[in-house]
């Protein structure tokens, strides 16, 4: 975030005045204040301005005792977390009521914040504005019952939607078909089982290449799992059919470094899509956090929704979504269990030791 040095140091002079918080770096001191602090006002020559603590630390300076910037920004990250996850629970809500989502006044009312700035904060914490997430949470609402089945005025409704021209684009934008289509969209898939170093792995592809990659200990659940996801497909086993791509599948379980592209049928929003090719971008032996991959893909501050991306991943081990981790390097977050996310990584790392 870029900031108007002239508004920082008025907000200094007057720290009743409305804006965003910010660092201040006292140059002559070597330390950094938020707004309000009790230590004397530094004269405007000797004072940089920061962001966040973080910028102001790689900067060199160090946190001040009286007024824990530290602690305070902790705090505020915590509060602008939980206004926004509320925001997001009213929006989530109305839709499910079959109402219209919250107007930006009103979320912002909810959470004791002008429309402004929940506004910024709100497109901070999950890349997208509150009119943005409201319309994702619609798209995949109507995605997901035409896949199950329901007539399209059906879904229409279902999903919130008052003017079918608006459900056409926004069907098309995710899935580059329309909601006729797609309802009609009964496609074959034909899967077959592995055994792999990470244990026993089905494989599904179409006519276009591998729709998904599931893992599990028994077939049973992998083969329910499949269905779920693709309720209107012909599911067929076919493991000879597939011998080759299982074969495939296998070595690059087993040796990551291995080359080769194998055709990918990927079905996803485009956001989704726009995480799962930066994932793809990541080298054999390195990983990325979730908001590295953020900003990446020009959404920072991204990081949640570039999580629920990765776990949204069809194809585990061909969209390496084990290489994303936590900001603290923690493995999180990983489908298919944190044991093979681990083994994955150090398969990698010998592989490119």
């Amino acid at each position: 975030m870029t900031l108007d040095a002239d508004a920082c140091w008025a907000r200094l002079v007057e720290p009743a005045l409305e804006g965003p918080d910010f660092i201040v770096g006292v140059v002559t001191t070597g330390i950094a204040c938020r707004v309000g602090c009790p230590s004397r006002r530094p004269k405007r020559k000797n004072v940089r301005f920061f962001a966040e603590l973080a910028d102001a630390l790689a900067a060199g300076f160090r946190p001040c005792k009286r007024c824990r910037p530290d602690q305070a920004q902790m705090a505020a990250a915590g509060r602008a977390r939980k206004a926004v996850e509320k925001a997001c629970a009213l929006i989530e809500q109305a839709l499910a009521d079959g109402e219209a989502p919250p107007t930006l006044p009103g979320l912002a009312s909810a959470v004791n914040l002008s429309p402004f700035h929940f506004q910024r904060l709100f497109k901070r914490l999950t890349g997208v504005s509150p009119r943005d997430y409201a319309a994702g949470l619609k798209q995949g609402r109507l995605v997901a019952a035409l896949a199950q089945g329901d007539g399209v005025a059906g879904a229409l409704y279902e999903a919130g939607f008052g003017a079918p021209s608006h459900a056409y684009k926004a069907v098309k934008s995710a899935t580059g078909t329309t909601p006729a289509r797609l309802k009609a969209s009964d496609v074959e898939i034909t899967y077959g089982v592995v055994e792999t170093i990470l244990g026993r792995t089905l494989v599904a592809a179409t006519a276009q290449g591998i729709a998904a990659l599931l893992m599990g200990d028994e077939d049973g659940p992998m083969v329910g799992d499949l269905a779920r996801r693709f309720p209107r497909a012909r599911i067929v086993r076919d493991d000879a059919r597939l011998a080759p791509i299982l074969a495939a599948v296998a070595a690059r379980a087993a040796t990551p470094a291995a080359g080769g592209e194998l055709s990918l049928d990927l079905r996803g929003t485009a956001f989704e899509i726009a995480v799962w090719n930066a994932l793809r971008d990541i080298p054999v032996g390195e990983t990325r956090t979730y908001g590295a991959l953020a900003a990446a893909i020009g959404k920072p501050g991204a990081a949640r929704a570039v999580g629920r991306a990765c776990g949204a991943n069809p194809v585990s081990i061909l969209v390496p979504c084990h290489r994303a981790v936590g900001a603290d390097g923690a493995l999180t977050g990983y489908r298919w269990g944190t044991q093979r996310k681990r083994r994955l990584l150090e398969l990698e790392a010998d592989a490119t030791g």
